[in-house]
């Protein structure tokens, strides 16, 4: 299928897409603030560049986009056009995914993934049970979590 826009227009707004200081990111971190947590933000020496980091705790949090990270959920949609790049964009994030948690686990890190459908779209859960699960995570010795929204698999 043809794109609906030019070349020029779909750069202009690929470029517009933000990696860090999204929307779902910004929820958290108001709400994680509200609630008495400092952290700090977007640590490039650590693998995968966590979003929020507790350094003293060990514990990282990433805030991740459903489409982007190939979430198995109602915001995830494989590109009808240009089908072969995407599929190698996409796969080639989610294996980085995979390999950086690991990484951080075995330097005994605590991690914990965020979905965007926690926080956007129809299964979405309200900020105050997000940030529950959030602040219950911290308080656990749980190594890893991940937050989705409802009845996401």
């Amino acid at each position: 299928m043809a794109d609906i826009v030019t070349p020029e227009k779909r750069s202009k707004m690929m470029a517009g897409i933000k990696g860090k200081d999204t929307k779902p990111e910004k929820i958290i971190r108001k709400g994680l603030f509200a609630r008495g947590y400092r952290y700090k933000l977007h640590d490039k020496t650590l693998p995968g560049k966590p979003d929020i980091i507790f350094p003293k705790k060990k514990i990282l949090i990433f805030v991740h986009g459903c489409f982007w990270h190939k979430h198995n959920c109602h915001l995830f949609k494989w590109p009808s056009s240009r089908q072969d790049f995407w599929k190698e964009k996409i796969e080639g994030n989610y294996k980085r995914d995979k390999e950086n948690i690991k990484t951080l686990e075995n330097a005994e890190w605590r991690v914990l993934i965020i979905w965007e459908c926690a926080l956007k779209g129809k299964t979405k859960l309200s900020e105050d049970d997000a940030l529950n699960s959030i602040e219950d995570w911290i308080k656990s010795n749980t190594k890893e979590m991940q937050i989705t929204g409802r009845e996401c698999l």
